[in-house]
């Protein structure tokens, strides 16, 4: 049987100098994070003048009214710019993640909700979620090296925009640090805590290194992990920001002697993100002793089949990050275009499964709306493909309460889409799937309270 062995060619050599604006940059610039911050495009306008005439006036357009009915602003470093195909740029899996057309998008399913995690109804501090007993998700800061279309922290991450104006602010703030410290170290069933954000990346080093001392001092907590898209997005940083790359190093070394971890959680989407400088990146992080595990999500048209999902899986195994989860693709303004089904989702899967060793094939599955928190996605209760509607419960972290996932109604049949639309039929099709998951059959169960708020006429 021949190997295909795809993962392992990955992008090198000058690729960022198909960009007319970036053609006379030379490698020593290129792939310093002081350029890869000072070129990140941020407007319309700069990126007309750095695409030169790779692409229509068209395309512009299109972006910026993708833009007005997006939840983040726009926010791409050079790295990825370079990345994308521009002779295709409708169907880059890149593009389609950081640069939204309005000619893509399709409406938002009525049971949207702009937090459908919960995560502020969970939070005993600001910036501060507590839903697993022994686990905290810790948000020191609210900004990111770019601004992915489908971020499910859109209510809190980045500046405001058009479709979500007001955002809660969580800038890097020492009071408001202490607070969330004080109530880890008053709460001892706390082991785990991710800090996040926004990203870890946009900690400064001085920051970083004492965000994760301090917890790491903490008895109880055994584990850290510092979550950054960084690597995907500006993997120059590793490289060339020594004091950053130091300091994420001293903290691994001081978890390492108290005999606790702190590890790096990372997120690629498309094994087109994995390239050359990547590598080297991840070289770096693995003679340091660093470990690196992935969070994908599930997008349609980025990693919704099976052979884009093997190829990825592959590609991080060989550049040495561990593909932990896949995600089902969170309910976010703007980004009903990369939803797939739960079906889908499971089928890709079943497909992926057994293409490498055990231990680097990733979990499946749906965080779910409300806060019940993360759920194998075989491990439905209910699934009513007709009518895209699956029905979960989570006993550990919020027992007693019923969960629902809705798949994208451009799947559904259009009588069916036509039901999503009336009030009083969504109350019915949620109801009958809760009544087929048992709902009758245990009356101390209920729907999440959010949930029920979606429902109300």
């Amino acid at each position: 049987m021949q190997v295909e062995e795809n993962h392992r060619i990955l992008k090198g050599g000058d690729y960022w100098k198909v960009i007319p604006g970036f053609e006379k940059i030379e490698a020593v610039e290129f792939e310093s994070h002081q350029f890869q911050q000072r070129a990140t495009v941020t407007s319309v306008e700069q990126l007309r003048r750095t695409l030169g005439g790779l692409v229509g006036e068209r395309f512009h357009e299109d972006l910026s009214a993708g833009i007005r009915n997006a939840p983040m602003a726009l926010r791409i470093s050079p790295h990825l710019l370079s990345l994308i195909d521009w002779e295709n740029p409708e169907t880059d899996p890149i593009r389609t993640q950081f640069l939204p057309l309005r000619s893509t998008q399709q409406p938002d399913h009525p049971m949207l909700q702009l937090d459908s995690l919960e995560e502020r109804r969970d939070s005993p501090v600001p910036g501060l979620t507590h839903r697993y007993p022994d686990k905290a998700l810790f948000l020191p800061v609210d900004t990111c090296p770019v601004y992915c279309r489908f971020c499910t922290r859109s209510y809190a991450v980045g500046a405001d925009t058009e479709l979500v104006a007001e955002k809660l602010k969580l800038h890097a703030n020492q009071t408001r640090w202490d607070q969330a410290f004080a109530y880890i170290e008053a709460t001892p069933a706390l082991e785990d805590i991710v800090i996040s954000g926004g990203d870890a990346y946009n900690l400064r080093a001085d920051h970083l290194e004492a965000i994760g001392s301090r917890l790491l001092q903490i008895g109880h907590v055994r584990r850290i992990r510092f979550a950054t898209k960084g690597l995907c997005v500006m993997p120059q940083k590793i490289l060339s920001d020594a004091r950053w790359t130091d300091a994420l190093t001293r903290v691994v070394e001081l978890a390492r002697r108290l005999h606790k971890t702190a590890v790096v959680h990372t997120h690629f989407n498309s094994a087109h993100e994995i390239v050359d400088c990547t590598q080297r990146a991840m070289n770096l992080l693995v003679e340091r002793g660093i470990t690196v595990r992935c969070q994908t999500v599930l997008q349609s048209g980025v990693n919704s089949n099976a052979s884009q999902m093997q190829l990825l899986v592959k590609r991080l195994g060989y550049v040495n990050i561990q593909p932990y989860y896949v995600y089902f693709h969170d309910m976010v303004p703007g980004v009903e275009d990369l939803r797939t089904s739960l079906a889908e989702g499971l089928d890709v899967e079943k497909r992926v499964r057994g293409t490498t060793a055990g231990f680097h094939t990733p979990a499946f599955v749906v965080d779910t709306m409300g806060g019940g928190g993360k759920r194998d996605a075989h491990s439905y209760e209910f699934y009513d493909r007709t009518h895209g509607i699956s029905v979960f419960t989570s006993p550990a972290v919020k027992p007693g309460q019923w969960f629902v996932y809705f798949d994208p109604l451009l799947g559904l049949l259009p009588e069916v889409r036509e039901r999503w639309q009336l009030p009083e039929e969504r109350r019915a099709m949620v109801t009958q799937a809760i009544r087929s998951a048992g709902g009758e059959a245990d009356a101390s169960w209920e729907l999440h309270p959010s949930l029920q708020d979606s429902l109300k006429p």
